[in-house]
């Protein structure tokens, strides 16, 4: 699992954006990834997965 914060969340259209602690990446995230509900500044724990314009982050938990 990776670590990192929310950057932005946007939850009437569903995405949004996390910028991971270590590499200072940042992963998509789609409101169908989410484990909890989460919001910006928000430290969250995340895997990622090949999506079709990169890596996404899935399984985002709130850590």
């Amino acid at each position: 699992m990776s670590k990192g914060t929310v950057k932005f969340f946007n939850e009437t259209k569903g995405f949004g954006f996390i910028v991971d602690d270590e590499t200072s990446k940042e992963y998509f995230v789609h409101v169908t990834g989410l484990i909890d509900k989460v919001k910006e500044n928000d430290q969250v724990e995340f895997e990622l997965e090949e999506g079709r314009r990169g890596l996404n982050a899935i399984n985002v938990k709130k850590a």
